[in-house]
């Protein structure tokens, strides 16, 4: 069974509204739809916003025993589910639940007069599950009756859409918990092991494998951290989102610079690079595609595999647990990844969070 993608992500998050707001106006995701009582959703308020081909659900729970209001309670806001795209729903989950996936909702249709979308739901790594999301008819049509289109140019921020795609999700697990998470997105999905690396950052270490669906469209970077180096990043992640979840998700770009200087502008920061890394790039990699003196300003990264170039960025977390945050990333032909961004990149994001520690210590 192969995927064709990353078809959506949902979000459960306190205030749908308020979280929709915040990527509107500062990384320039679009309103499309929105669901809830009035259109067959009882118990939740959902927002659908959309940038490119990126989708992000938001829903809040109406009712204490919505399984949202129970996320939020023991996680804070955060990814709940990552739906793959799929030819047939139907053999998808089958095979899933064949190959060790718990079922959590069986196949079920959403029709309408220009579309039809079948779901199915298994389980996937701590409290997050996948949606199998296979697709007929109208592509904006997100969920047939149930989430509902709106008026997007009324919604529409100013500015053109700059993010693509999400290119992959970076999932944080707890030590000891890799290898067999691996096994199962290979006996489940049918996910190929294309990377591996052992990261390291000051005196922490974590190791981190890649898996990909067999077309190369759906791409998870598992984390796990090295018990016996100093606690760090993960750990902190681990303990403050309560167990293994989403740390990150990376959106595509065709213009990393503009993209950064645009999120930058409506007040999105990013994690700092230190100029000495620009300095020795290329003794390291060789000529890049984008100058340097473009680079180094907004300090974005740069790294090559077999097949070409890639730039990436962390944002700052905007979250109040200080857990998820957003990756830009722009590809010249990569289809992977390099061995120089992953360390260069989580030493940008510690050099954040001990920025946060010391405040927090100070009782700032």
């Amino acid at each position: 069974m192969d995927y064709l993608g990353i078809d959506h992500v949902e979000f459960y998050v306190g205030d749908a509204r308020q979280a929709a707001f915040v990527l509107c106006s500062a990384f320039g995701f679009r309103v499309h739809g929105q669901g809830g009582p009035e259109t067959g959703l009882p118990d939740q308020r959902s927002l659908l916003l959309g940038q490119g081909d990126c989708r992000v659900l938001l829903t809040s729970g109406l009712r204490p025993d919505h399984p949202a209001v129970d996320y939020v309670a023991r996680h804070g806001d955060g990814v709940a589910v990552v739906a793959f795209g799929t030819p047939d729903a139907g053999a998808a989950f089958a095979a899933a639940v064949a190959g060790g996936a718990t079922p959590v909702e069986p196949p079920r249709t959403f029709e309408g007069p220009d579309a039809s979308v079948r779901t199915a739901t298994v389980s996937g790594f701590g409290d997050v599950v996948h949606r199998l999301v296979e697709r007929h008819g109208d592509a904006g049509d997100f969920l047939p009756g149930a989430i509902v289109a709106v008026d997007e140019e009324a919604a529409a921020p100013g500015g053109p859409e700059l993010l693509r795609t999400i290119d992959h999700a970076a999932v944080c697990l707890e030590a000891g918990t890799l290898e067999t998470t691996v096994a199962f997105y290979r006996a489940a999905f049918g996910f190929d092991l294309i990377f591996e690396e052992y990261i390291e950052v000051g005196g922490q270490g974590m190791f981190s494998q890649v898996v990909q669906s067999p077309g190369s469209n759906a791409t998870l970077t598992l984390i796990q951290p090295d018990l016996s180096r100093t606690p760090g990043q993960i750990d902190d992640f681990l303990a403050w989102h309560g167990g293994p979840g989403v740390q990150h998700l990376a959106l595509s770009t065709d213009d990393i610079v503009e993209a950064v200087d645009a999120l930058g502008g409506r007040g999105v920061g990013f994690a700092p690079t230190p100029a000495s890394y620009y300095s020795s790039l290329g003794g390291r990699l060789g000529a890049v595609d984008l100058p340097v003196d473009r680079l180094r300003p907004r300090g974005i990264l740069v790294d090559r595999d077999h097949w070409g170039q890639m730039y990436q960025i962390f944002a700052r977390s905007m979250h109040v647990r200080r857990t998820y945050f957003w990756e830009l990333i722009e590809r010249h032909g990569a289809r992977t990844f390099g061995t120089s961004n992953i360390p260069a990149l989580y030493e940008a994001k510690e050099r954040e969070l001990a920025a946060v520690r010391a405040t927090t210590k100070a009782g700032l």
